[in-house]
């Protein structure tokens, strides 16, 4: 048996790009066989729906709620939900898992650290780094190029809305370097007219077996 997982998704509660809602999201990956979910959701240094003016407490609560919204339109489907987020830095983006909502409210400086210190601080509490679309061209993208290798876990080398010499030149780059690869639909909305992800041949639990089989290169590319 198969078990398909998207490993980049937005929702419009948290996500301003997005146009859909997580409830949506959450309807149209199961509609399509997927297993889970792993929602990812800009951060504050990206296009976030989360006010500026709030305590720093308060921000991490909104930020979760396309996550918690999923969740629990997960739960009525049948869909496993888990937690990430999509990390901006100079425009690069970094697709993080495996930590959680009180990793964020303790790290309230977070928000302006650069790749070096994100890199570290994420990865010495257990944390996943994958750089999403490193290829990606476009005029709000000033590092329009990938990190060095040991800065982060894997490389995101398919990008559903990408173009195809972007991902070819990221599987490149992992390949060079021996990086595990992943792939994702970078969805903001139900309309996507090509969906991706991972397929993996055991059910995850947490987000911690689907990162452990993206390390171990233990899966197939939707």
């Amino acid at each position: 048996m198969e078990y398909l997982y998207e490993t980049h998704m937005h929702t419009s509660e948290v996500s301003r790009c997005a146009v859909s809602s997580a409830a949506q999201q959450v309807a149209a990956y199961k509609r399509r066989g997927y297993t889970g979910i792993i929602v990812t959701d800009h951060f504050l240094n990206g296009n976030t729906t989360c006010p500026g003016q709030l305590p720093w407490e308060k921000k991490m609560k909104h930020f979760v709620r396309g996550y918690d919204a999923a969740r629990n339109a997960g739960d009525k489907h049948g869909l496993d939900v888990f937690f990430g987020w999509e990390f901006t830095i100079r425009g690069a983006d970094f697709l993080t898992y495996g930590l959680d909502l009180d990793f964020l409210i303790t790290n309230h400086d977070i928000t302006w650290l650069d790749i070096d210190e994100y890199s570290e601080l994420v990865r010495e509490n257990g944390g996943y780094l994958a750089q999403a679309h490193p290829f990606r061209n476009e005029y709000y993208i000033e590092h329009n190029y990938p990190v060095l290798p040991h800065l982060i876990d894997g490389v995101e080398v398919y990008n559903a809305i990408d173009r195809k010499m972007a991902n070819e030149r990221a599987l490149a780059f992992a390949e060079l370097n021996d990086l595990p690869i992943q792939a994702g639909t970078d969805s903001h909305s139900t309309g996507n007219s090509i969906y991706s992800g991972i397929i993996l041949r055991e059910k995850a639990e947490t987000i911690h077996d689907i990162i452990k089989a993206i390390k171990i290169k233990d899966l197939k590319l939707i």
